[in-house]
């Protein structure tokens, strides 16, 4: 299919019944609706046409204002404002759901890139068949849904999203006006603060909605491509899960909060059972399966309803009582409605009783004040100035003895951290291993920082012949990740370390961060001291035997490592381990690209298809040659350099916290976090949190991490002589074109026209001078490199619809900007301040919303 038609499908199925359903609001019988939305095409439309004029958003705001004399009131025009805010979140719910009900149709052209089309290929070809089948019985995509500040939509607004969505599909008109009602009368964000457990069961709605159903049916397609089974070691797919387990991420979680999540998890997977059940009930009506579908109709409904104070595993008894009513309908009912006991066997066999694995996640700092307080406790080998001991030394002292410490009397963190060691087990019981697992260690600098956990779990009630949870370190800033390779040499040739590895199969998994990367050291050094480290985190596993699992921390935009994720994956080449991918779902990342179940199906899908071309592309296609090494290394450094020069000037965090909404994040009630990692005293870069840090820079339409010092790498490049050598690399490289074309994605999100007015200013003129050239020589070299006249010309239909958002929302991002220049002017107004506080925090939403991966 031509770009042409695929542009064309777009505008049919997209753009054209997004104007005809948008006109359905002004029918709505809501206060002053008509209203609004009569007047709202003017508004956006003076917006347009005055931010191209680059006149400043007060001026822009008063201008509209004066051509309606019954708006001379600031009463009546904050009102109006409002009333535009409220009516422009739900035009991106409609602009969302339509494009999820034409989904199908509008990505019927990348089956190029789907597994269908490469199955149907492999149909046809024995050997290549053979070949996806030995790459299937190693590969695994883990998927781990973590809570964001951006995951806006409460599960009240995703569920109106899905139904709207299943209308708009067959254009059922009275549903969709219902359904439109519906919408303008449903709170879009709440009144208080979630809390964890508040923003697991958000996130648990896509687990029951959504993956339930598609992991179920992607690994059912895909085995039954084959003649015999594939996946009986192992999972396909597999689901993590982060809130209620992530401290590091979330001050707020605790152990209560962890236990309640785990039972939450439980409790939703049994209602899907329940419902499965229920259908089965329906069917299955014969003689001889009574005892068994009792006890399944109790097991099913006590745990979706009733709350055990010590559950315990029951896979197999499931299992078992579904494999004897199989037996009796195939030896006495003809094999009659097998399929559906057949459908739901195979759910329990992927899910057990925890649906999704629940991760823990401490920063190796708090875990370091635990190991020290417990040594106070029990009788060790350690000395008194342990802590203070170079690693060497620490390494030659650290032991691995058995001993029983108390898990209170400490500090709270660490009291924390001891019952949480013991819930891990408590988990494992009730839900399987597979419940709770994995201990993520943040900001993970030495080997002892893993090894002293380990000391914390056989000092809090674990054997060492029956530790059963894997250590993760995570290296996320450019430094940690340029050490990453010492800190695992000394963990795979420590005896102790290497024994348990031994008994977990010898896997270990690593994670990599990329959101404070960014923000440490700029994209392109981000992007490439990533895959430098697991270069030579492939080449150590494979010298001590030890398979490597990469667990990025990708997610949202381009700047958190996000964008065109499966085309990154197909491309690692053969120096990194990809025998398994691992990543992070953030923020609107979830709703956008796994909110329904065509959604998800495609991306899981491209996932896995991702992961077998890499698994059989045996040759050295995506491998960088030295010399490509060297130019991406010096381009890195650069960019590096210019980065580090924008970050370090004394304007940066001022120029953020003055024309951003950054300061006002932390009132909004969309998650349970501060904006930073230390709640007290003033605003550090280094305190701050990368979403945080991500999100300002979207509001402000600037998108600085997904860009600066690209141009300046690309530049000096050429100033080189080695341009041909960068244009081939694009040509050659998947990484390095996957890391421009998500460059430029984010590059297409931004608008230096809305601040235009800061050109002149006297304290950020030059400032904003500095951020606007950079961004005018990224584009243009990058429009040179991949020979486009226009940012994203290469995927016009992403293009278009970046376009489309970016119109509906512009007028937000105006109302935004207009709030704060009037909040530094009226800052000693208290009434005034409150509604300019409320103007923006409201706008933060739609803008998100609309961009889907902006934060």
């Amino acid at each position: 299919m031509k770009l042409s038609q695929k542009e064309a499908i777009f505008a049919s199925e997209v753009v054209t019944r997004f104007e005809l359903y948008n006109s359905l609001f002004l029918t709505l019988p809501f206060y002053r609706v008509k209203h609004t939305g009569t007047l709202l095409p003017f508004f956006t439309s003076h917006c347009e046409d005055s931010v191209k004029q680059n006149i400043a958003p007060s001026d822009i705001i008063e201008s509209f204002f004066g051509q309606y004399e019954q708006y001379v009131q600031a009463a009546d025009r904050y009102d109006l404002l409002f009333r535009f805010i409220q009516y422009i979140e739900r035009q991106v719910v409609l602009f969302d759901a339509i494009e999820d009900s034409a989904f199908q149709k509008t990505h019927s052209s990348d089956e190029i890139e789907s597994l269908a089309a490469l199955l149907q290929q492999a149909s046809s070809n024995p050997s290549m068949k053979a070949d996806i089948r030995k790459a299937l019985e190693e590969f695994s995509l883990r998927l781990v849904l973590t809570a964001h500040p951006t995951q806006f939509y409460p599960g009240r607004v995703l569920a109106i999203i899905t139904d709207l969505t299943v209308a708009l599909k067959t254009n059922e008109l009275n549903s969709i006006h219902l359904l439109l009602q519906q919408l303008g009368k449903t709170p879009f964000f709440n009144k208080s603060k979630p809390t964890p457990v508040n923003e697991a069961t958000s996130l648990a709605w896509f687990l029951e909605n959504v993956f339930y159903k598609v992991v179920s049916s992607i690994q059912r397609k895909v085995e039954d491509e084959f003649e015999t089974p594939i996946f009986n070691a192992h999972q396909l797919i597999e689901l993590g899960f982060w809130p209620g387990g992530d401290r590091d991420g979330n001050p707020n979680v605790t152990c209560e909060s962890t236990k309640a999540v785990s039972e939450l998890l439980r409790e939703f997977l049994f209602r899907c059972y329940y419902r499965d059940f229920r259908v089965l009930k329906r069917r299955v009506t014969f003689r001889g399966v009574e005892v068994y579908m009792e006890r399944l109709q109790q097991l099913f409904y006590e745990n979706s309803f009733i709350k055990s104070v010590e559950p315990i595993d029951l896979q197999d008894e499931i299992l078992s009582n579904l494999n004897s009513i199989k037996e009796v309908l195939v030896r006495v009912h003809d094999g009659l409605f097998v399929d559906v006991i057949d459908d739901l066997s195979y759910k329990v066999k992927l899910f057990g009783c925890y649906f999704a694995s629940l991760d823990i996640r401490q920063d190796s700092r708090v875990l370091r004040k635990a190991h020290l307080q417990m040594r106070a406790t029990i009788n060790n080998p350690y000395p008194e100035n342990y802590d203070s001991l170079a690693e060497e030394e620490k390494l030659k002292i650290i032991q691995f003895t058995e001993e029983e410490g108390p898990s209170t009397g400490f500090s709270p963190l660490s009291d924390d951290t001891f019952q949480t060691i013991r819930l891990i087990k408590k988990m494992q019981y009730a839900g399987g291993e597979k419940a709770s697992h994995r201990f993520i260690i943040s900001n993970c600098q030495e080997a002892t920082d893993i090894l002293q956990l380990i000391n914390l779990f056989l000092w809090s009630g674990w054997q060492k012949d029956n530790l059963s949870v894997d250590f993760v370190p995570l290296f996320e800033t450019v430094e940690d990740l340029s050490l990453a390779g010492s800190v695992m040499e000394s963990l795979y040739t420590n005896k102790y370390y290497k024994e348990h590895l031994a008994k977990r199969g010898n896997k270990q998994t690593i994670m990599l961060g990329f959101s404070d990367s960014t923000k440490d050291g700029g994209y392109l050094m981000a992007n490439w001291s990533i895959y430098k480290a697991k270069i030579e985190l492939t080449t150590i596993a494979l010298e001590h035997g030890i398979k490597l699992a990469f667990f990025d921390g990708r997610g949202g935009p381009p700047a958190r490592g996000g964008g065109k994720t499966h085309r990154f994956y197909a491309t690692m080449g053969s120096e990194i381990a990809h025998e398994h991918i691992q990543l992070t779902i953030q923020g609107q990342t979830i709703s956008s690209q796994y909110g329904s179940f065509d959604t998800a199906y495609f991306n899981i899908e491209q996932m896995v298809n991702a992961g077998i071309v890499s698994a059989l592309d045996t040759g050295d296609k995506n491998k960088l040659s030295p010399a490509q090494k060297t130019l991406m290394d010096n381009m890195a450094e650069t960019s590096h350099k210019t980065f580090v020069a924008l970050r370090e000037d004394p304007l940066f965090l001022r120029y953020l916290e003055q024309f951003s909404p950054l300061k006002l994040l932390a009132h909004i009630n969309i998650s349970s976090r501060p904006i930073k990692r230390e709640s007290a005293g003033e605003l550090k870069l280094e305190d701050l949190r990368a979403i945080s840090f991500v999100t300002s820079w979207s509001q402000l339409k600037q998108m600085i991490p997904g860009f600066y010092g690209v141009g300046s790498a690309l530049k000096k490049a050429k100033e080189d002589g080695v341009w041909e050598d960068v244009k081939r690399l694009y040509e050659t490289s998947g990484q390095f074109k996957t890391m421009m074309d998500n460059c430029n994605m984010s590059m297409s999100k931004v608008n230096f026209n809305i601040t235009a007015f800061l050109a002149n200013d006297k304290v950020y003129g030059t400032f904003w001078k500095k951020l606007k050239n950079e961004y005018d020589l990224t584009t243009s070299l990058i429009m040179e490199l991949t020979g486009t006249t226009v940012l994203m010309e290469q995927y016009p239909v992403e293009r278009r619809s970046i376009a489309l958002r970016e119109r509906i929302v512009l007028p937000l991002v105006i109302i935004q900007h207009y709030a704060l220049q009037q909040l530094e002017l009226h800052k000693d107004d208290e009434a005034k301040v409150k509604i300019f506080n409320k103007l923006i925090i409201r706008t933060v939403y739609g803008i998100v919303n609309a961009g889907r991966n902006l934060a």
